[in-house]
Order: structure tokens, then sequence, then C-alpha cells
């Protein structure tokens, strides 16, 4: 039998042999909606897994985040402490007023210091964003 005649008639039995054994023939309109619903599937499958992650993250992260904010409040207790003493230290040497203005001079530099820095360190990052906008 010679199937590549163009005038060759295939007989009932012949084609459902060619079925069992040739993939079953979709139309293109079937293969865009399996694309989608693979590429739907996809999306929530993948929106899912970040929920999860971000829920993983969130449970870690908040303890993590309340012990950085204790650890915030102690510093910060040692610093206010360390002011307090500073004055009681040295106003016997140069009287109260004197060393509260003293304390409070040097945390105005330190201050300014730090600011400036933040401000050199910001104008840094603004200006690499701002090459890459060119």
């Amino acid at each position: 039998m010679n199937t590549h005649d163009p005038g060759f008639d295939a007989s009932v039995d012949d084609l459902s042999s060619a079925d069992a054994v040739a993939p079953q023939q979709q139309s293109l309109t079937d293969d865009v909606f399996a694309l989608l619903d693979d590429g739907r599937t996809l999306v929530e499958t993948e929106i899912q897994f970040q929920k999860t992650r971000a829920a993983f993250a969130f449970d870690r992260g908040k303890s993590g985040a309340a012990f950085g904010v204790v650890a915030f409040a102690l510093f910060h207790l040692a610093l206010v402490a360390l002011v307090v003493g500073a004055v009681i230290a040295l106003t016997p040497v140069i009287g109260a007023w004197g060393a509260t203005a003293v304390v409070v001079g040097i945390l105005v530099i330190a201050g300014l210091w730090f600011a400036l820095a933040a401000k050199r360190k910001f104008a840094r990052l603004a200006a690499a964003y701002a090459e890459t906008r060119e």
C-alpha cells in the first residue's frame, strides 16, 4: 500500500491505527488556551509561593525587629546616662551651667558632623542614580 500516492484512499481501519500512533492534532486555538491555562497556573503558584515566603520572613522579622527596638532603647538610655553623668561630673569643676553648656556643645558638634556625613552619603547615592538616568 502506497501512502504517499495523492490518490490514496485510506480505509477506516487505516485511520484508527494512524490515530493510535500519531499524536492527536490540536488546533492553534486549543494550544493558545492550554498555554494561557499553564501560564495562569504558573502565576497562581508563584503568588502562593511568594505569600508563603513573605509570611515566613514576617514571622522571623518581627522577633528580630523587637530585639532591635529593645537594643536601640537600651543604647539610647545608656547615652542619656552618659550625658547626665558628664554634666554631674563637670559641675564641681565649671559649675552647673558651664557643664551643661560644654556637654550640649559637644553633642551639637557631634550631631552636625554626623548630619553632614549623612548628607554626603545621600548626595553620592543621588549622583549614582543620576548617572544611570541619562
